[in-house]
């Protein structure tokens, strides 16, 4: 099990933009996938241990204020860096994914713990 505390990630609606016609991640998407490689190169290499198991994901998220946000929009930046990072090699490997949201903290936060399916739907 690998149970990390990350910063709020930007949401799904501003991490794309277009350029030159073509879809890419947003300067702020770019900002986050750094600041969770960082986070993650301190913990060390034993973080990037599941590159090809089917796993479960736990969220926990801990938002900065009281407006209104729709979970679903919280997960692709999120998942998008934990890959960038190696913690996993994509987020298909996802099989279980669960959300809960949690009280306001100041900045906000996200809980994430990550575990390996013992069984998965693609066995």
């Amino acid at each position: 099990m690998i149970e990390l505390e990350l910063p709020w990630p930007p949401s799904v609606n501003s991490y794309w933009r277009t350029f030159q016609g073509r879809m890419i991640i947003s300067r702020e998407g770019r900002e986050y996938r750094k600041a969770v490689q960082v986070l993650l190169l301190q913990l060390g290499p034993s973080i990037r241990q599941h590159a090809t198991e089917r796993l479960a994901v736990l969220l926990q998220v801990f938002p900065p204020d009281r407006r209104r946000r729709d979970l679903d929009n919280l997960g692709k930046a999120l998942l998008d860096a934990l890959a960038a990072a190696g913690v996993y090699e994509d987020d298909s490997q996802i099989d279980d994914f669960h959300v809960i949201r949690r009280r306001v903290v100041s900045g906000g936060k996200v809980l994430v713990a990550i575990n390996v399916m013992e069984e998965s739907c693609s066995s």
